[in-house]
Order: structure tokens, then sequence, then C-alpha cells
């Protein structure tokens, strides 16, 4: 997974013909959002630009202090399973964005009857079961059995999405296995899983996936874990034998894995650098939490990742011994669900695939089970690490894993998801007190390892802080022990988890083959019943009602400090002691020894959100465009609302409005400030309320709106089901309606988040690399340099605030798009109340023409420029971004900007092949597009850039940037092969097919179709140009039409005009001078040495002089 924030091909999702759908921000994420329960499935919400180019202000960390270190705001209610570290093969991100630019047209589909559905819920009969009935230990809906040679299967028939299927091979085996010199191993068997087979050759596995449109990272991945190793593709089956051969090559995975010495040697490279990867600060300091963990265990001794000595030393021998002796088909597990004809047909493939082969060792070996010690002393960690992005807390209580096997089971989970529930909402509550202890907290249940879960609290505070948060978390568990959640607390919480198995047994049929493929391998890892959705809905409507406030708080006791109890704190510079941490555990137990923690004192929540109904508006003119399937309706006060019916998920209704105008219009004076605009109402409360209030007010609904301010847009989104869309549109209409007021404890609040943030990144590493790279690529322009704490301190909230309430003030300037399951005679009165009832006001506000808009100011160098950027590190990291300038020409638009997404996916492409398949030297690499800087303008050339991003050995940095330079030359001068064309066709096609079956790929859609400079009026007329457009380089595209569009778009050849800025670490006074004293002895002449030893002279005096003035000021 890279870090480079630029998700190479997704980025064309976010823009056509020039403009930006996701607008470029500042702050990277303007958003704040109302959120009430576990997040819907935004499986893949389009549009999420990845700007790297924009101003890093503090506004996006503020958002990850409320999120850092796990936090949600909206509380978890189910379990989560598998928490353990992972270790993937994919080089690229397994959550990527398809590319959306156009699409075939479809009919449009009429709303399903949502309301019978629902009220089928309604009236779900209630279960009745005995408390000591066993769950069913076959899991239901699915083919499971197993084979004569102990592989078990699991196979379903599922229609979402159309025509794909969802496959793993799971195997019991995890690093924990490992001897002391095979640490590591588990993991690199995975590696070479992808490189070579009996079958395969030389990543042929990798490559045929990405032929038939399986993308590497995306659709063909895998992961390792202390216990388990789990290959997972998502393939095609639309055409005849795609299905036996992905099967073919999970049964390769099984057994035929070719180690070779070629082999091992070409792969140490890209796990090395995963290794390296994962030596940053995030990574140092999960791994010293683990390790205190389990102290006393194998698992503490076992990460994944492994040893560097053993990654770069072990034998093919060894890791051949590793194989053969664990990987037995009966420690695996073959998942496969899809949209199949018949699920019979693809046992039978199993069988036919799998069924000859025999294990190397019969019986299969005995998976032995690894202690791990219980401690009734706290352990305590006082972890100083001077690049974490703040100071942070974490109390961990370790206690065996139960199993579900009765109803009783099954009922305690849910009061133990509760509990969790509870809690977090009170540590929310509190984050938003005056003068909190803590920016963020949360709590959660996860199982670690096979035989021990762990609960666990986290929050984020500011620096030093750490014994106040420490305090405060333990205070509140305390407090539950002592006084219990009240009936208020538990009835919010159980309508929290009624409404999301209601929305589960609504959309029972529309389940991603993905969800239900984790489902039966947590069956098969962990025995996790699988009893279907309408017997969990049943199970849950019956259970929850009877579950008291006192049961729910029983589980408070988990985290008792002599529970096998760790504590940490983590601290960019030391403050707090192990005696501290000691002192405030005595002094909370001591409190709650003599009962003197009062009990919890709730605020007064209002029942409605909205008080007074507003007058409806009216409809003043309404098309139907049914090409697409879309309604437009202009409202009497000047709002245009567009909807469109589907019925791809039954409970889901999404919207976006937009208006044009943003942060690019405001003098640089002011720029600061109102960027810092939306953080700042957002901690007020943007909807007429606080948060927290807020909080509970929506208790039991499933309402999220967000807003953002970007360089050229404003913005409005929201996600409901049909039921709740009421609820969506008064925040809505409450974001419109009621003005922000600074208060000076939520500025001060804000303004300490900010300044935290912006210490945090002057700490990154990577933050000197990222700012030179904007330097230097858009020009040292005000909007996209780091803002600074002295910059912070200027900022007029009073200001920041007006400018954010008149973001979304004038009603008529905004565009809405609805998309989802919506029943126009419910849902048009709604609309006209809550968005027609906005009032108008009298003049206007932020109305602005498209064409009119300030253009950011940013400009590419003209000529080469290549840098090496130092940054102090304490683990050696190397990160590289090399970019070239894109000028697309305006009278050719429609068809560039598609040339763009099949070019950007191409050189990823094949840079991976160079730099990973054949040199084996990197870990992954991104190639993105960067248009977000272009005013959304109808007319001119669009100008941006194409980077290239990847992490590797900062030794060989500079070779591995002319190898990419010396690929994309040839592709210029000699073109692609017909192989790479049909690869980058077929995976956009396959991304495309997706898309088509989600509300999130249509909203995207027909918000850019708005947006397009073919836009005129006509919805469809731009749709339909957009979609020409693509077809038309589709069919056009070759190897010769790819060669001219790299020589047309980027500069040719591509070494004449370029960027690179390679981060690398800063080097010692002492190794510099050794490095000039191997460089003299490498034939240098007598003056260099002089030259060296005169350098070597003015160190040692710098230095002197230095300890001379630290030594006067002691």
């Amino acid at each position: 997974m890279s870090r480079s924030g630029r998700e190479g091909y997704t980025i064309i999702s976010g823009v056509y013909d020039g403009i930006t759908r996701g607008d470029t921000e500042p702050a990277l994420c303007h958003r704040h959002e109302v959120e009430t329960e576990k997040s819907k499935r935004k499986d893949r919400e389009s549009g999420g630009l990845h700007v790297n180019g924009a101003r890093p202000s503090p506004e996006a960390a503020v958002a990850r202090h409320r999120r850092i270190h796990g936090e949600s705001r909206k509380p978890p209610i189910r379990r989560r399973a598998g928490g353990d570290e992972r270790r993937r093969v994919g080089g690229r991100s397994s959550e990527r964005i398809p590319r959306i630019d156009a699409m075939d047209l479809l009919p449009a589909e009429g709303p399903s009857s949502m309301g019978a559905r629902r009220q089928g819920f309604r009236s779900l009969k209630l279960a009745t079961v005995a408390m000591d009935e066993p769950l069913a230990e076959k899991p239901v809906g699915v083919d499971y059995g197993v084979l004569d040679n102990g592989l078990t299967y699991y196979v379903r028939c599922n229609p979402k999405p159309r025509m794909r299927a969802a496959l793993a091979l799971a195997v019991k085996v995890g690093s924990v296995l490992e001897d002391e010199d095979e640490r590591g191993v588990a993991h690199i068997v995975e590696h070479l899983a992808f490189s070579a087979t009996k079958k395969y050759n030389n990543h042929d596995i990798v490559k045929f996936l990405e032929s038939i449109g399986a993308e590497f990272g995306a659709c063909q991945n895998a992961l390792t874990s202390s216990d388990e190793t789990i290959y997972e593709l998502l393939v095609p089956v639309d055409k005849p034998d795609l299905l036996s051969q992905a099967i073919s090559v999970l049964a390769e995975f099984s057994s035929e894995v070719r180690v070779s010495s070629e082999d091992l040697e070409k792969e140490r490279g890209a796990v090395l650098e995963e290794y390296r990867g994962g030596r940053n600060a995030a990574g140092r300091m999960q791994d010293a939490h683990w390790v205190l963990m389990f102290q006393g265990s194998k698992y503490a001794e076992r990460l994944p990742i492994g040893l560097e000595k053993v990654i770069r030393t072990v034998t093919p021998e060894t890791v051949k011994q590793f194989y053969q002796k664990w990987y037995h088909l009966g420690n695996m597990a073959v998942v496969a669900v899809g949209d199949f004809a018949d699920s019979q047909s693809v046992v039978e493939l199993i069988k036919s695939h799998f069924g000859q082969k025999n294990s190397n060792c019969i019986p299969p070996p005995v998976i032995p089970d690894f202690h791990v010690p219980s401690h009734k002393e706290p352990r305590y960690s006082c972890f100083v690490e001077s690049e974490a992005a703040g100071s942070a807390v974490m109390v961990s209580c370790k206690i065996p894993v139960d199993e579900m096997r009765t109803v009783k089971d099954y009922r305690d989970s849910l009061a133990e998801a509760m509990f969790h529930c509870a809690l977090n909402q009170r540590f929310f509550k509190i984050s938003r007190r005056m003068d909190p202890p803590y920016f963020s907290c949360s709590s959660a249940a996860d199982a670690l390892v096979r035989p021990v879960k762990a609960y666990i609290m986290t929050s984020s505070c500011r620096e030093r802080g750490t014994i106040e948060a420490l305090e405060a978390m333990l205070t509140e568990v305390a407090r539950v022990r002592l006084h219990g959640f009240s009936e208020r607390e538990i009835s919010i919480v159980r309508a929290l988890m009624m409404s999301e198995i209601e929305s589960a047994y609504l959309e029972r049929e529309q389940m991603q083959s993905t969800s239900l493929r984790d489902e039966y391998l947590q069956h098969f890892f962990r025995k996790e019943p699988v009893v279907g959705v309408e017997y969990e809905a049943q199970l849950q409507k019956t259970l929850l009602p009877h579950i008291s406030p006192a049961e729910v708080s029983m589980f408070a006791t988990n985290f008792c400090t002599t529970c096998s109890c760790v504590i940490k704190i983590v601290e960019p510079r030391a403050g707090a002691t192990l005696d501290d941490l000691r002192a405030a555990v005595l002094k909370i137990s001591t409190l709650e020894e003599e009962k003197r923690i009062s009990p919890w004192d709730d605020e007064h929540v209002p029942e409605e959100i909205v008080t007074d109904k507003p007058v409806p508006g009216s409809i003043i003119n309404q098309i139907e465009f049914s090409p697409i399937g879309v309604t437009e309706l202009l409202l009497s006060n000047g709002m245009k609302v567009c909807y469109k019916c589907t019925d791809f998920l039954d409970d889901q209704v999404i919207f976006t409005g937009f208006a044009y105008g943003g942060l690019s219009e405001l003098p640089e004076a002011e720029y600061i400030s109102c960027s810092m605009g939306s953080t700042i109402s957002g901690e007020i409360g943007i909807f007429g309320y606080k948060p927290s209030m807020l909080m509970d007010m929506l208790a039991g609904k499933r309402a999220e709106v967000s807003t953002k301010v970007g360089a050229y847009m404003r913005t409005f989104s929201g996600d409901c089901p049909p039921t709740d869309l009421e609820t969506a549109l008064q925040l809505v209409y409450q974001l419109f309606t009621r003005n922000v007021a600074p208060g000076h404890e939520e500025v001060k609040i804000v303004m300490q988040m900010a300044e935290e943030a912006i210490r945090a990144q002057e700490r990154d590493p990577y933050t000197a690399f990222t700012n030179r790279v904007r330097e230097i690529n858009y020009g040292n322009s005000y909007f996209f340099r780091p803002i600074r704490i002295s910059e912070l301190k200027k900022v007029n909230p009073i200001r920041a605030c007006e400018y954010f309430n008149n973001c979304f003030k004038d009603p008529s300037s905004f565009t809405v798009v609805i998309v989802g399951n919506i029943d126009p005679a419910s849902s048009l009165p709604l609309v006209l109340q809550y968005l027609g009832g906005i009032p108008r006001p009298s003049e206007p506000v932020l109305q602005l023409n498209r064409d009119d808009l300030k253009g950011l100011p940013f400009k590419f160098p003209a000529s080469i420029v290549r840098e090496i950027v130092r940054s102090p590190m304490v683990e050696a990291q190397c990160s590289v971004q090399l970019a070239f300038p894109v000028v697309l020409k305006s009278t050719s638009m429609m068809e560039e900007i598609h040339y763009v997404g099949f070019l950007s996916k191409l050189l990823e492409t094949k840079i991976m092949q160079v730099l990973r398949f054949k040199h084996g030297q990197i870990y992954s690499v991104n190639v993105s597009v960067f248009l977000g800087g272009n005013k959304p303008s109808r007319t001119g050339d669009v100008r941006g850039d194409i980077s290239v991003y990847f992490s590797c050995d900062p030794d060989i940095s500079s070779r591995l940037v002319d190898l990419a330079l010396e690929e994309i030359l040839y592709l210029q001068d000699q073109g692609p092969s017909d192989q790479d064309v049909s690869t980058v066709l077929e995976i956009e096609q396959r991304a495309h097919e997706n898309g088509l079956q989600e509300n999130y790929y249509w909203l995207d859609r027909i918000l850019r179709s708005y947006q397009s400079r073919a836009y005129f009026g006509d919805v469809s007329d731009s749709f339909k140009i957009q979609d020409e457009g693509r077809t038309k380089v589709r069919k056009d595209l070759t190897p010769l039409t790819m060669q001219l569009a790299l020589q047309r778009i980027l500069p040719f050849p591509c070494k004449k005009q370029y960027t690179v800025v390679i981060l690398m670490p800063q080097i010692s006074h002492l190794s510099f001078l050794k490095s000039l004293i191997l460089l003299s002895s490498d034939g240098f002449t007598r003056n260099v040495k002089i030259l060296v030893g005169a350098a070597g002279a003015v160190v040692l005096a710098v230095s002197l002089w230095r300890y001379s003035r630290s030594a006067l000021n002691s």
C-alpha cells in the first residue's frame, strides 16, 4: 500500500474534460459529517480526488485527531474479526475506485416496493429459542463440504456484482509457526506464490489475471497474519473457462509454488521494501505495542513481516521446507462466491482442480496452540517516538477468545457490542466538552490472535496530556462499573443496533460477494457461526429489547487493570514516566474503591431537528431525460434537483449538491482564516446543534450529511435509507438556515488541535519531501504551501464562520443530484418541503459563474529538476516522485481525458513490471494524474501533471528513476504491445461494468455531466457526449494510438522536461566525512583530497563551536 496519497488510476474517476469532480482541496479534506452509527456500504465511492498538490492546512489533520488510533464517531456495533497485523503481497491498494469517465446508457429503473419490504422487517416474527439452544455448526446458505484429501470448500451463488466471482484460498498457517531461522518465511511464501509455480513463470499469474481484468492489488492480493494466510481473487466469469482458470491458480498456490534461488532473489527486494515501509513511526509503535501485549508468548516474537536478516539471507531450501511442511490441504479451504449459474458446477470445478492433489505429508501436521500468559499486574510503557503524529494513550486488556456456540453466547455478544457502543457515545461527548482531556477516544473488542482477544481503548490528546487522558479513560470505565449505563443510554444503543440489522435484512439479497466470502473465511478460521441474515435478524429483534443496562454494564469488568492489562503512552518527546502511569492507575482505583466517582450526567436533548416546519416550495419546471433515466426539477427558490431511481440497494439513497465558487475567489490575506471555516464550524455544529447533542437526536436513524469547501466548489453530500430521507433533508435545511457563531472555547479546542497537527507534520520526515514536491511542481503558490503556526495564530474565527455560513446560504446557486431507491410519490414532498423550503436571500450570495472563477496560480518547471531532500529519520526511508507536465488541448478534450486515464494505467503496469517483477526492487508503484488545479471553465486548455511514485532502498533510488525514465521513453519510441493495450482495455471495462451496478457510480457520472464543459442546459446531451468520447477512444486504442498519445500528452522525449524529488535520510557529519574519504580513495586527485580535508576541518570547527555554545548556555 503506497503512502503517496495519490492513487494512480483512480484520479480519472474525479476528473472529466478538465473539471475536477472532487475539486482541489487546500486542506485535502474540508469535510464535516454527522454520522449516527456504523458506516453504510460506500463500496466504491466515486469522485474522491486524491490531490497531492493541495495545500496541507491542518483541517484534515484535525479530522485525523478525531479519528486517530481507530476512533469511530459512530460506535461499533458488530464484532470485528481478524484484527492482527497482516502483510499483503499486492503493491496497490485493495480499495481502488474504478475508472468511471463514461458508461453505456442504461434504461431507468423504477422504484422498488420499499414500504412493503420494510414492513416485512417490522412484521418479522420473533424467534422462539432457548438460551442453551445451539447455533448451527454448518454454515447456512452455502454449499459446504470437505474433499477426501482434507480440503474444505464453500460455494455460494450471489449476483452482486454481476458476472463476478470472489475467490479465496484460506490457509491456517501464519508467522507464529516459524522457527527462529524462518522469521518472515510465511510472508515470503505468499509473495512467491504470485511469482512462480509449476505451471506459471515470472509473474505470469499476475499478467494472466490482469489480462482478464483482475487488477493486481485491487482484484488479486494476499495477506499473512500471525495465524493465517489468505489468497484473494476477484475475477470476471462472463467468458468460458475464466472461473476454471482462476480456481486452477488457487490450486497452484496450494501445493505447486516454486522456490528456486532465482525466484527468491527476485522477490527479496519487494519484501525488503515492504519491511522498510513498515518501519515508519506508525509501524514502530504498532510493533512495540504488539511485543508488549504478547510478552512471554511466541506471538511476541513472530511479527508477520519477520526479521530483515532472515529476509536477506534465508535459503530456498528453508522456504521450501516451511511450505512443504505446513501447506497441507487439510489446513486449507477454498471459498467461491459469485454470479454462478449454479453452485454444484463450481463444486465440481474445485474437485477437478484440487481433488487429485495429495499433500506432502499425510495426515496433516498438527497446528499447535501457543499459550499467551495472563498477568495480574499491569504492564506499562512510555514510548517516545520523535516522528509520531501526536500523543496517544492505549489501554489493552487481554481475555480468552469466547466461542459462540449457543443462543446465549450470541446474546452475550450483543450485550458486549452494546457496551462498547454506549462507552463510545460517552467518549465522544467528553471529547466535545470544553477543555476536553483528549481529542478523540474509542473502545472496541478485537480478536488479535487465535487464543486471545482484547478490550482496547485508544485516545489521542494534546502533547504532555497523556496522563490526563489516561485518567479520564480509566475514570469513565470505573464510572460504568460503579453506576452502570442509564436506561436512556441503552435505549439509544438498542435503536442503533436495531436499525443496523434492519438494513442488513432489507439488503440481504444485495450483499457484495466479497462480504460473504469474508464471512465464510471467519467460519473456517475461527468457527464463527454463519446462520444467515434472516435468522440473525430474528434473533436480534427477539433478544435486544430484553438486554438490560445492568447486563451491558457488566462488561466493564473486562477493562480492569488487573485483567492482563497493558497501558502504553506514545509521545513525540519524553514527558510522562512509568511512575506517572502507575500513579494514575492507583489514583483512579482509589477513587473507585472509595466510591468517589459521581454518576454520568447527560444533557437534555431536543426531540425535533426542525422545530418549525418550512413552507414547501413548488416545482417551476420539470424535465424528463429518459435516455439516462433522470428527472430534473427547478424549484421555486432557484435550486435545481435531479433524481434517478435505482434498485441496486433497497436501503440506500445518496445525494450531493454543488455550487460554483470556493476558496480561489478569496484574497490571499483571507485565505487561511476562511479555509479554517469548515473545521471551526464543524466543532461548533453546522446543523444548529452541538455534535454530541445531534448524535443522540439521531439515535436509531441512519442519516449522514457532510460538507466540503474546495478551491472552485462548495458541496454537501448525504447518505441514508429511504425511510430516513426526511431526516437527511432536514439536516440540509438546517445547514442553510442556521448560522454558526464561534465561541471562545470551541475555537480554542480547534486551534489547539490544528497546532498539534502542524507540529506533527513538522516531525514527519515526509513533510519536507511533500512540501518540496509542491513547491517545485506548483510554483510555490500560497494555495499549495504548508501552513505555519505563526499563520495559524492570525486566523480570524469570526470571519472563518461568516465565510462558511455564506458558502451554504443561497439555494439558487446549488444543483442537487439524488440517486437510489427513491419513491417519487413519498420523496418529492420531502424535497419540496426541506430543499424547496430553504429561503432564498434577497440578494445573491456567492452566486458565481463557472467561466468567471479565478484560477489557482501554479506553474510546472520548464526544465529538468532533480533534487534530493534530506530529512532526519529514526530509520532510513526513501520515497521518489517523478513528475511530467500535462497539457490537454481544449479542441480535443473529450478524447484526451480518456487517453490520460489509459496512459496512467499503462505506465503504472509497465513500471511495476520493470521495477518489481524484473528487478525486484520496489513493493508498489502508483501513477496518478493531477488536473485539479484548473478552474471549471468551459474553454481553455487544461494543465496538470502525471506523477510516478514509489519507495525503495535509498542507495538505488536514482538508478530506479533512470529505469523508469527508460521504460517511459521506450514506450514513446516503440509503443506498447498488443497485450499491453488489451490488458488496459480489459481492466477499464471491468471497472466500468462494476460501476454500472452502484449508486455512487451513477451519482458521480450525473454530477460530472452537469460539471462537464459539454453541459449547456441538457444533462442528457452532456452525458451522451462524454460516453461517446469513451467509446471512441476505446475503439481507436491500439499500440500506435497509445504511442502517439504518449508523445502528445507527455513531453517527448520524456527526458527533456520532468521533475524528480527523492526523500533520503539526513546524513550525519561523521557519515558525510566518511563518504568523502571513501570517494577520495577511489582515484580522486590530490586537489580533491585537499578539499575533503578542508571540508572536514570546517565541519569539525562548526561542531566544536556548537558544543562551546551549548556548554556556555548550560
